[in-house]
């Protein structure tokens, strides 16, 4: 009888072992070229910059005017150098710097709640936004002529859009719909700027200017909400990384070369948008500015009801952008821990079910302005703010008490405070809405 030395034994265990990395590693690259972050590497700088715009120039940008009229006058782009920090390998996803930088398993508890925060509630937030858009071009346009129809049936109309546009496979392939929503969210922030610009020339010294809130109580909730929703319009950041993983990358040509490219492009455009919106909408209507400026301007009925309509086909883009990583989360999960099969008809019960989700949240709580700030602080606050710098001070390690650590060290401390605080403005702003609100109204 033939007999084994412990030798062979160790020399097959090891083949095995081999054997099952291989064939992990290989079900695993497949799995990659499936899912939507890492299944298609072909995006051009000008790709991320459409993306870029879609994600940070939407919805909250018309929410700051409100935000300044709760402050008064007087009162993330490190993700792009990290993304292949570690030679030969590319941080597709947050949650793998996270993970890189805190370990396996705490870096996922950190970063994937906050993470599904920000996405989730900017997508509930953009369809309450989308319904409501849909609403105003609908009662401008018809100018009292025609049949009230509830906030509730639009905000079904716009999700019934967004069900089809969920099947798209990646980031690339919605590339077109972002680009639309980057240029309407440049043009209906230009229209929103030049007509409260013209509005507050005509009639500037009418508004009033002093914090919105009667009660001192009131003007502390009031700051606290502002500073949510000023978060929620700079959080763009938290799709940073799964954008610039749709870009090809080598060693002489790496991936943040372009993407600074498309980054530099966007920040000029977003800097554009927010400065001129938020000055314009207080300057024009000072503390009786609505949530969203655009309900605020009435006249002219045709350019208002473009601008809205605009605003409409943007947020479209946008819940794309931020669904999109939410999306890859779901089907990993789904394949890799449930062991469902990848394929169309995954892909089509996985996200109708989270598009309906977000969709039964948004008409049952359509409280814009409360949800940009509580979601702003906290959620936006973290993965935008602090999380990042955390992180670049862990893997950098910089001079201690040099100028970029106490710069790290000042966007933590005001990160933390605006996480803590923004939330409790922002619910205390949803429980005032509520006050007069008709469930599905």
């Amino acid at each position: 009888m033939a007999t084994i030395s412990p030798p062979d034994i160790l020399e097959e265990y090891v083949d095995k072992l081999s054997e099952r990395k291989n064939s992990e590693s290989h079900s695993s690259s497949r799995l990659d070229d499936w899912l939507p972050i890492t299944s298609s590497r072909t995006a051009k700088w000008y790709y991320s910059a459409f993306h870029n715009v879609t994600a940070m120039v939407g919805a909250g940008v018309l929410g700051l005017p409100f935000a300044m009229s709760q402050l008064g006058w007087s009162a993330g782009t490190v993700m792009v150098e990290m993304h292949e920090m570690v030679l030969g390998k590319r941080f597709d996803r947050y949650h793998e710097l996270g993970q890189h930088a805190f370990g396996d398993k705490l870096g996922l508890w950190i970063i994937v709640p906050q993470q599904l925060i920000v996405e989730v509630g900017t997508d509930i937030v953009y369809m309450v936004t989308g319904g409501q858009s849909l609403k105003k071009v609908h009662d401008l346009l018809c100018n009292g002529r025609c049949k009230d129809i509830r906030l509730t049936f639009w905000i079904m109309m716009f999700a019934a859009v967004q069900l089809p546009l969920s099947q798209f496979p990646n980031f690339n392939s919605i590339s077109a719909v972002s680009a639309a929503a980057a240029v309407m969210s440049l043009t209906y922030s230009m229209i929103a700027f030049f007509a409260s610009a013209a509005k507050g020339a005509h009639a500037g010294a009418a508004a009033d200017y002093a914090l919105r809130a009667p009660t001192m109580t009131g003007k502390v909730f009031g700051v606290l909400n502002a500073l949510g929703a000023v978060a929620f319009a700079y959080a763009g950041h938290n799709v940073v990384l799964e954008i610039q993983a749709t870009i090809p990358s080598t060693p002489e040509a790496p991936s943040k070369k372009p993407m600074w490219r498309g980054v530099v492009v966007a920040y000029a455009i977003v800097a554009l948008c927010y400065f001129g919106v938020a000055f314009a909408g207080y300057y024009a209507f000072g503390n009786a500015v609505d949530p969203n400026v655009l309900i605020s301007l009435e006249k002219p009925r045709w350019l208002v009801a473009a601008a809205n309509l605009m605003v409409a086909v943007h947020v479209v883009g946008s819940y794309q952008v931020f669904a999109m990583p939410v999306f890859d989360m779901m089907e990993t999960v789904l394949v890799k821990k449930l062991k469902f099969t990848p394929g169309t008809a995954l892909r089509l019960v996985a996200r109708s079910a989270y598009v309906l989700a977000t969709m039964f949240v948004g008409m049952t709580f359509p409280f814009f302005d409360g949800l940009l700030g509580f979601f702003g602080g906290f959620g936006f606050a973290p993965t935008t703010y602090f999380i990042p710098c955390i992180i670049w001070l862990m893997l950098k390690k910089p001079k201690k008490y040099g100028p970029t650590w106490l710069f790290n060290i000042f966007c933590i401390v005001i990160g933390v405070l605006l996480m803590l605080a923004s939330p409790i403005g922002g619910m205390r702003q949803i429980i005032h809405d509520a006050r007069n609100f008709k469930l599905y109204s």
